[in-house]
């Protein structure tokens, strides 16, 4: 029987990169495949989007947008997944159900900034869940079920 530090491949099957630069009979000899002369010939060089000193397309264009450096990110559970792992013994319905319970059963992989509870599907289980924030048809379903859904979002501060 082979071992697995014995596993080679079948005779033939793969190939040696080409070595550049190592000859006239290597048939990749003097430019090394990079034509003659200039810029590009040499090494170390780094040209995409040069355009000879002309402004740049990509610099051209109007910028666009807003991207928020403190925007939170949250792990996304609808309400079918959540009552899919209870069915499947992954989660514990007369438990207390949180972020850190979420992440152990598989449901979510990570937690992030927090665990938002988003409507979709339907809630048999009645559970008692913790999320940082949830949407008004998840908070219906889980109250439906005769369940109790807490967050932890802050509430938004009165403007003076």
């Amino acid at each position: 029987m082979t071992k697995l530090n014995e596993l080679s491949p079948r005779e033939g099957s793969t190939k040696g990169r080409m070595r550049v630069g190592r000859g006239p009979g290597s048939g990749k000899g003097k430019t090394g495949g990079r034509g003659v002369k200039g810029q590009k010939s040499r090494s170390g060089v780094a040209i995409h989007g040069f355009e000879g000193g002309q402004m740049p397309l990509h610099m051209r264009m109007p910028k666009r947008g807003f991207n928020n450096p403190f925007a939170k990110e949250f792990a996304e559970v609808n309400l079918w997944r959540i009552e899919q792992a209870i069915a499947a013994g992954k989660l514990d319905a007369k438990q207390a159900i949180d972020a850190e319970a979420l992440v152990k059963s598989g449901v979510v992989r990570r937690a992030k900034d927090g665990v938002k509870l988003l409507g979709k599907g339907e809630l048999k289980s009645k559970i008692d869940i913790t999320v940082y924030s949830a949407t008004a048809s998840a908070r219906a379903a889980v109250e439906k079920a005769g369940g109790k859904l807490t967050t932890t979002k802050p509430e938004a501060a009165a403007e003076a």
